[in-house]
């Protein structure tokens, strides 16, 4: 490994890193110069960089010093067009790393990982969410779409199990993201390509390891979610994550990994174990950031029952999951309902991120006829200075002071 190379890009990342607040990513794109994204838009940093076409071979160089000659990384990079490490920029902060190939040249995004475990309380996420945490078997999956939290919120699921149970954890991750520190459970971390080389092997081997709990970062194929079925049943708590954006699809989504004639089988498999699924989405908020929105979902005889015999007019998931209200459930659109009411994102967000847009419509409409003076339905402008009401006749009348002393009395 290049010194001299690798001195360069620690300075180059630290630079990026501090150049705003709140940064979730730093691109290297080649054609533009480095960019982080903060909240969802991409800043430029005031940086020394070369021009395009010199910009290409300074990202090469930076991708390789990366990848460190690791053989299955570059396999992925040359088959795959496309490789997932993890980088540490010493005494400072950590990365999870994608390298890429676009327009036959190196590009790559570095996910800037949290040096702390996040909390429950610390993501600000429902109470709903220690229960699941109280699960000793079955099967939870947090989804969503990429950058939306998924890992954050796993890694504080753990973090709760880590405070309260003395249990053996197990995680498969892609790459490691947060590191465990020594509580009441004992961790195994372990990094696919490094430790094991696909998550449907790591699956396997994890079972043979006396878990009680397994983390999976990902499940991508039929083969790693039979496993964690399996697992689910015999004892083992799993969490792992799907790219799905509602309960429903994630039904499906996981059906469509069988054959119909295996459909039957795995329905009834998944009714048994499933324990959670949590939609996860950041929206914009009004005073800038983003806020997590989430659906949760839980198991009861009318979820067992959908799952094993399917959707119809009778049985939808959806109605199931607004019903469950006392049990800390709640859809996409009640949980924009919630922040549109707090006054902390627009209509106009909350229609953009909701699952069922008419459904949005007529909650929104709903809330303004119960709260006419509410912000959704004042239009008209706050005033520039709020006078009180004169007060009952008062004692002796006080003389007022000078005009330039008016701003002591809040006037101005």
């Amino acid at each position: 490994m290049d010194s001299q190379t690798t001195a360069e890009l620690d300075h180059l990342l630290q630079v990026m890193v501090q150049s705003y607040e709140n940064i979730s990513d730093l691109l290297f794109v080649p054609g533009k110069p480095p960019q982080v994204e903060v909240y969802g838009e991409l800043e430029t940093p005031k940086l020394e960089w070369p021009a395009p076409p010199q910009d290409a071979p300074k990202i090469e160089a930076f991708a390789r010093l990366i990848i460190d000659g690791s053989p299955k990384l570059l396999q992925d990079l040359e088959e795959r067009g496309s490789c997932d490490c993890s980088y540490t920029l010493r005494d400072y902060c950590r990365f999870r790393v994608n390298i890429y190939r676009q327009n036959k040249k190196y590009a790559m995004v570095l996910r800037l990982l949290k040096p702390l475990v996040p909390s429950i309380e610390a993501l600000g996420l429902d109470p709903v969410f220690r229960e699941m945490t109280k699960e000793r078997n079955g099967i939870t999956f947090i989804t969503g779409a990429s950058g939306n939290g998924k890992s954050t919120t796993l890694a504080a699921l753990l973090n709760e199990v880590n405070h309260d149970s003395k249990i053996h954890i197990v995680t498969l991750e892609d790459p490691i993201e947060f590191l465990y520190p020594d509580r009441q459970a004992t961790f195994s971390q372990r990094e696919l390509g490094n430790d094991f080389f696909t998550f449907a092997e790591g699956l396997r081997s994890a079972m043979r390891q006396a878990p009680k709990v397994i983390m999976v970062g990902e499940i991508r194929d039929r083969e790693t979610l039979e496993i964690a079925l399996t697992a689910s049943e015999t004892g083992h708590m799993i969490y792992s994550t799907l790219h799905t954006i509602s309960a429903s699809q994630t039904i499906n989504r996981i059906l469509g990994m069988f054959t119909k004639e295996e459909e039957n089988q795995i329905r009834e498999r998944l009714a048994t174990s499933l324990r959670y699924i949590v939609g996860q989405r950041l929206v914009p908020k009004k005073a800038g950031g983003r806020m997590l929105i989430t659906e949760v979902m839980g198991h009861n005889l009318r979820t067992r029952e959908t799952i094993s015999l399917g959707e119809n007019e009778s049985r939808r998931l959806s109605e199931i999951i607004e019903l469950g209200k006392h049990a800390g459930w709640h859809s996409f659109e009640q949980s924009l309902l919630r922040a549109y009411e707090q006054n902390l994102i627009t209509e106009e967000t909350a229609m953009l991120y909701s699952s069922s847009k008419p459904s949005m419509r007529q909650l929104i409409d709903t809330a303004r006829s119960r709260m006419p003076n509410h912000h959704a339905g004042n239009t008209q402008k706050p005033a520039m200075f709020v006078v009180p009401p004169r007060a009952a006749p008062a004692p002796p009348p006080v003389s007022l002071p000078p005009p330039e002393n008016l701003s002591n009395l809040g006037m101005l």
